[in-house]
């Protein structure tokens, strides 16, 4: 039987259906993208209050409006289970599982070898199986295939493996799935043109690579790119800081030249699943064959450092003010890695509070995205953004510039405010300030 062809026909006439492994900020988004355009998806997680929301037609994700979501369900073009056995009659799975990293920095592959192992108890000749979650080069070829072939499959030919590397912007307001372009990798010719044959509908351009591992490295290259000039920025803000000169002013100018620059943007350290874990895959691949990424390494641990250099920032602003940080009280505005959305994953701001309470202040917060936070000793919610709660603070720290943040409020009513954002740029008010 020609299994190519025939899961080509049933992608061109969209009766495939369509299996997602993952229901977070990639896995939702994608499987509503398929279903608007008319597949039958089914999502699976193994959080019971993931799918029961789906399957309710309501969506926990900011990127996935309700009003998208409840129709899809409503037709029968979505839906969830926690139960992996219903891929067993899918015609493709994608696998958007997380890909952490351990405490030693290292990969942590077990959603995705979990996530493999399952799909191999299911698998069926004319499958087609993706690959989203961001990993390290070889990933495919090394921990995807294996599985499938012990069922006496031959890729190509019986089934079909590629990846295609997430590109998901939480709060992006102008690119989503649809409108960014899709990089795809097979392991064959074959998987390649089954794979574009997939997205074509769902996304405005598909761009194919030549390898599963020239996808992969496509999204490392991306993350690392971003990892590597946020550093080079931070590295420049502290420079500008020694030499007394403003270093959002001289990004500004230098952005003048129309060519030769891209700007980057210092802050209070990278947040978020990608950047900050992404380029570490990289480098840890890299280490297995006896080669130190010192690019990545390097922008790494300035990133990292970056909540440490607020701290010093915050202490020295409350010296001047002739207070120590001890039993002082601070309150930290946004705990979300960035502006406008409520994702807290890898979040500078989660160790800037900690390290705050370490040195004895008195720390609270606002967000208007995370009314609640779980900290590593402790589950803290978000306090009301008041004048009476900004005059009470020694010392109040941007952290995330939230759209919905009143500068000339915060001004007005703070003592004193360190901003790590250059939100206060060309304020002014009651409130002493100093910037990054």
């Amino acid at each position: 039987m020609d299994y190519k062809q025939q899961l080509l026909d049933r992608l061109h006439n969209r009766t495939a259906k369509i299996g997602v492994i993952g229901m977070g900020y990639v896995g939702l988004p994608l499987a509503v993208e398929f279903a608007r355009v008319g597949f039958h998806v089914v999502g699976v997680d193994v959080l019971e209050e993931k799918v029961n929301k789906i399957n309710a037609g309501e969506s926990y994700i900011p990127d996935v409006p309700t009003e998208w979501l409840a129709p899809l369900v409503k037709s029968g073009h979505m839906r969830a289970t926690t139960s992996f056995d219903v891929l067993r009659d899918v015609d493709v799975i994608s696998i958007c599982v997380p890909t952490p990293l351990l405490k030693t920095k290292d990969p942590d592959m077990s959603f995705v070898v979990a996530a493999a192992d399952a799909v191999a108890t299911v698998c069926h000749a004319g499958l087609l199986v993706v690959l989203e979650s961001t990993t390290y080069p070889g990933t495919t070829d090394e921990v995807i295939v294996p599985r499938l072939l012990q069922n006496g499959l031959t890729v190509g030919k019986d089934v079909f493996v590629s990846f295609s590397p997430e590109r998901v912007d939480p709060g992006n307001p102008v690119y989503g799935v649809h409108n960014t372009p899709k990089v795809v990798g097979g392991v064959t010719p074959a998987c390649v043109e089954v794979v574009a044959a997939l997205y074509a509908p769902a996304v405005e351009r598909v761009v194919t690579v030549s390898s599963t591992a020239a996808a992969e490295m496509v999204k490392l290259l991306e993350n690392t790119f971003r990892a590597v000039n946020i550093g080079l920025v931070n590295e420049m803000a502290i420079m500008c800081s020694r030499l007394g000169v403003d270093v959002w002013e001289v990004i500004e100018a230098a952005s003048s030249k129309p060519f030769g620059f891209m700007p980057f943007y210092p802050g209070p350290g990278l947040g978020g699943h990608c950047i900050p874990i992404d380029p570490l895959y990289l480098s840890w691949k890299l280490r297995a064959l006896n080669y130190t990424a010192r690019f990545i390494e390097l922008a790494s641990e300035i990133n990292t450092s970056m909540p440490y250099y607020v701290i010093n920032l915050v202490m020295n602003a409350l010296n001047d003010d002739g207070k120590s940080v001890k039993g002082c009280k601070i309150g930290v505005l946004g705990m979300a890695y960035k502006r406008d959305i409520d994702d807290l994953r890898e979040s500078p701001a989660l160790d800037i509070f900690e390290l705050l309470e370490a040195k004895g202040a008195h720390v609270t917060f606002n967000d208007p995205f995370c009314p609640m936070v779980r900290f590593s000793s402790s589950v803290e919610h978000s306090v009301e953004l008041t004048a009476e709660w900004l005059a009470a603070q020694d010392c109040v720290v941007i952290v995330t510039d939230h759209s919905a943040y009143d500068v000339d409020f915060i001004l007005k009513h703070a003592q004193l405010v360190v901003d790590t954002r250059n939100k206060t740029k060309g304020k002014q008010g009651n409130a002493r300030i100093v910037r990054l």
